[in-house]
């Protein structure tokens, strides 16, 4: 067995990031940037009204009452190419052009309109309501940086910049095998001694929220036979998770079927609580992930080791993100395993606790916690008031 640590830091070593793809701005969002963007023009690219409103020439204001001739208008996507004169105003509206000759933009509230003139008591304030050429960015800025998840916002920057399609790390395609006699597929009549395959849909929307495409190969049999067949179809996959069949029973083929194959095991358990029959390997150009059957530790492990694989995948540097919290319960002592503890975290006072329930079958206690707390391997007890890290679960 090998620690957890001493696990990720393989699993990083031998995945190598995938290649970049070109995609329409349109289809980006929540896709990982491969490559910077850059501003291909100014925005905004031209001195614009913030107001509706009227242009004027500041140096035609003092504070006190004045009458300016209305001689134009500027209007969002219609400039006028006539210059402003002395005693002169525009009417402008929000986002139009500035005429040339105006320096200033007296709000509508602010005036008075008379037919063909304005009145107005605006002191002269040069460049106010004004918004400048550039005020966003300008042509060369450098505005997304890679490796980031494109969030709506950041699309509607690039769309502005004048991109029409982005250099993004192509998504990894993950295939999803189960294993065991015991299971049958959501919809299918179960006999007393099996359970519904709730793992796959589970670890299926953790791949697509964690930006790649599953593709689900079944449920292999307890058959060294049907084992192979499944393995031989993975095909051009970027990483296959397995689920159970790893440990040492009669019924367990897998990894003998792997290793008969021509896979190359890397690690094959991890001196971890829960998910110790983790395992990664390779097989052929594919990385194979080996999770337990247990569904907590496998869900568990699935935060712990195929996150970092598929952000690697992307190119993604997102190491898990361990935090502290007072404890709010005493601890025992730990055992010569790392143990993660299924707990509720309360971020309006600082505390952690753990679940009752510690079960690594009992997906309702897994549902009800929010952290891990992580427990070194030969910890002494812990008092009510010490320090803990966690490790934040998410909404997956």
């Amino acid at each position: 067995m090998i620690s957890l640590d001493e696990a990720l830091s393989l699993i990083r070593n031998r995945i190598e990031p995938l290649a970049s793809e070109a995609i329409t701005i349109g289809e980006a969002r929540g896709r990982w940037l491969a490559a910077p963007v850059i501003a291909t023009r100014t925005q905004p690219p031209f001195d614009a009204s913030a107001m509706d409103g009227y242009a004027v020439r500041a140096a035609d204001l003092s504070g006190m009452m004045v009458s300016l001739k209305l001689a134009g208008e500027s209007a969002a996507g219609h400039s006028s190419e006539r210059k402003l004169g002395p005693g002169e105003a525009f009417r402008i509206s929000t986002g139009a052009p500035m005429p040339a000759g105006a320096d200033q933009v007296v709000i509508q509230e602010n005036c008075t309109r008379k037919a063909a003139s304005i009145h107005t008591s605006e002191a002269s304030l040069p460049g106010k309501h004004i918004r400048r050429a550039g005020l966003d960015f300008k042509i060369g800025d450098k505005l997304l940086e890679p490796v980031r998840r494109l969030s709506a916002s950041a699309i509607s920057l690039a769309a502005s910049s004048g991109q029409v399609a982005l250099a993004v790390s192509r998504q990894p395609i993950v295939g999803i095998l189960s294993t065991g006699d015991e299971l049958v597929e959501i919809g299918e009549p179960a006999r007393p001694d099996q359970i519904i395959n709730s793992l796959a849909p589970g670890l299926t929307a953790l791949v697509r929220e964690w930006g790649g495409q599953p593709h689900y190969l079944g449920i292999a049999k307890d058959d060294p036979a049907d084992v192979r067949d499944k393995l031989a179809a993975i095909g051009e996959l970027d990483l296959l998770v397995t689920i159970g069949g790893a440990s040492v029973g009669d019924h367990d083929h897998l990894r003998r079927v792997f290793a008969e194959q021509g896979g190359d095991l890397i690690f094959e358990k991890i001196a971890i609580k829960p998910g110790k029959p983790t395992w990664f390997g390779t097989l052929g150009k594919t990385h194979v992930i080996g999770l337990p059957g247990n569904p907590v530790s496998a869900h568990v492990m699935a935060q712990l080791c195929l996150k970092p694989a598929m952000d690697r995948l992307l190119g993604v540097h997102a190491p898990a993100t361990f935090c502290e919290a007072t404890l709010g319960v005493e601890l025992p002592a730990n055992g010569e395993r790392e143990n993660m503890i299924r707990a509720r975290h309360d971020p309006s006072t600082g505390l952690i606790a753990p679940l009752v329930k510690q079960d690594s079958s009992a997906l309702s206690a897994l549902m009800l916690s929010n952290a891990l707390i992580r427990r070194p391997a030969n910890a002494g007890p812990a008092a009510s008031g010490e320090t803990v890290e966690f490790l934040p679960l998410g909404s997956g």
